[in-house]
């Protein structure tokens, strides 16, 4: 059944209907310190369910309202909504020194930090507050301003309920989770787009780990920032993408920046954008990529949060990242449905499908929530990750070896039978080398011809040889590119052999 909007209320539907009756039961109910959080996917309204709650709350309650966020645009565009709710708020922000209308305003919206500084000066003294709302509440710069609410009930909403912070699980500040609807259900009833993955192996073990948990800028600008990941990542868009509006998410500044360049000199309509970019920047860019069809927009991870523009066709994710919450939010940017559009791409060049699962698979946000360390420990690792990659020929080079009837050839079953003969393991290499050059030869008029293919498969190569150095169990990085360039030199004399047989 497909959900329909409420003529009763603005902008409501059923889940979302069903969602707030259960959170408001909650806050009616509840004792003190019984904080809830409310989880509900990007794109499916969390906004306007807090927005009717506080519009309930203050109406039924008869006590004030905070809401919380962690951005200047999330304020604003916060205010706005509770604005069409006919909630009368006031936003306090850097230029507001202390409030002076208190009778007039029941509800109060404002970035944490700013706040805070505010009660802390005690220039600002906010009476009567019964609900704090905090919006995007796996941050944890909200918990300062706790202790100023020691009255008020806090309700964290987000769509991923795990703390941006290993060491501080919001379980310790929550004491109920509601889970909304799920990124299936959205989908299937025409809320959210439909996601087409597609995967490219890269091999991550030379990045690096920081402090907080997710991979290092430096080490993502030296794996993201070398030739062969930006052909790869221009060679994916031709491939995948071309003249769709793209979003394009760095790990680093010199990161976008390089793509930028690459993206560029091939002719594409690409502008980069970063929080180096002042306001008036950022508008002119974001104002660009919202009216131009086949704009390239490649950012660092600055248009996760607060950034809604519907006509997002592709999200490339040219960086790996080991939070959950980054995965969702980043993905989401491209899920919002348009009458002409149902589904959207997304290009994964960091394994990141692979270490938490598609899109829009169930997740058990309860258990997540819950047991947090438990989830945290068992996220894939980027080996095991490695070792599960299965290789897929793109089509345009397919194509070119069209002449040949079987291009397929199994590095681990080939080495299973070698292992089980007693025979030498480097006859598995052996024998891939000599399934490439034939099909280079059959696909060829000259061997000038089937050298150029040969370079076509220089992917292909890669996967092979790193399959075989797991079966060996040798998987250095210094052992993995000598047996490559082994590969590549014998591949080209092999192909000479059999074309001067031919003669």
């Amino acid at each position: 059944m497909e959900y329909k909007k409420h003529t009763k209320e603005k902008n409501l539907y059923d889940y979302q209907i069903e969602d707030l009756n259960t959170i408001f039961e909650h806050l009616k109910n509840s004792k003190d310190n019984e904080n809830l959080l409310y989880q509900l996917p990007t794109g499916g309204g969390k906004t306007v369910v807090f927005s009717e709650i506080t519009k309930r709350y203050i109406n039924e309650i008869k006590k004030k309202v905070v809401v919380l966020t962690h951005r200047i645009e999330l304020s604003v565009q916060t205010s706005s909504m509770l604005d069409g709710f006919g909630v009368k708020n006031k936003i306090i922000n850097s230029e507001v020194k202390e409030v002076m209308d208190q009778d007039n305003i029941s509800c109060y919206v404002a970035m944490v930090e700013t706040l805070n500084n505010r009660l802390q000066e005690e220039k600002v003294k906010i009476s009567n507050i019964g609900l704090v709302i905090i919006d995007e509440a796996h941050y944890n710069s909200f918990r300062k301003l706790f202790k100023y609410f020691d009255d008020a009930i806090i309700l964290g909403v987000t769509a991923t309920p795990l703390s941006s912070n290993i060491k501080l699980p919001m379980k310790d500040n929550y004491s109920k989770l509601i889970v909304g609807e799920s990124i299936s259900s959205l989908i299937s009833k025409n809320f959210l787009a439909k996601a087409n993955v597609y995967n490219y192996d890269v091999s991550l073990q030379n990045l690096k780990l920081g402090i907080n948990g997710d991979y290092t800028v430096k080490s993502s600008d030296e794996l993201y920032g070398n030739q062969s990941m930006l052909t790869k990542l221009l060679n994916g868009y031709t491939e995948v993408a071309k003249g769709t509006k793209t979003l394009i998410f760095n790990n680093g500044i010199n990161t976008s920046i390089y793509v930028y360049e690459t993206f560029k000199k091939a002719g594409y309509n690409i502008r980069h954008l970063d929080n180096k970019n002042n306001a008036t920047e950022r508008k002119e860019i974001l104002e660009w990529f919202s009216k131009t069809p086949d704009a390239i927009l490649t950012s660092v991870s600055i248009l996760t949060t607060g950034f809604d523009e519907p006509t997002v066709e592709t999200i490339m994710l040219n960086r790996a990242t080991r939070s959950l919450t980054l995965y969702f939010q980043m993905i989401g940017r491209g899920s919002r449905v348009l009458p002409n559009k149902k589904e959207f791409t997304v290009i994964d060049f960091g394994n990141n499908v692979a270490r938490f699962g598609m899109w829009s698979a169930p997740i058990d946000w309860q258990e997540i929530f819950h047991f947090p360390d438990f989830f945290l420990e068992n996220i894939k690792n980027d080996e095991d990750i490695e070792r599960e990659f299965v290789y897929e020929m793109p089509k345009s080079i397919k194509a070119m070896f069209s002449k040949s009837k079987n291009i397929e050839f199994d590095i681990k079953e080939e080495y299973k039978k070698v292992f089980a003969q007693g025979l030498k393991s480097k006859i598995v290499l052996e024998k891939s080398i000599e399934q490439h050059a034939t099909i280079c030869v059959e696909n060829a008029e000259d061997v000038f011809d089937a050298r150029i293919l040969a370079k076509q498969l220089k992917e292909e190569i890669s996967f092979r040889v790193k399959q075989y150095s797991y079966c060996i169990m040798n998987n250095t990085k210094n052992y993995k590119e000598w047996l490559e360039e082994d590969y590549e030199r014998k591949l080209r004399s092999n192909i000479s052999k059999k074309f001067a047989a031919k003669m």
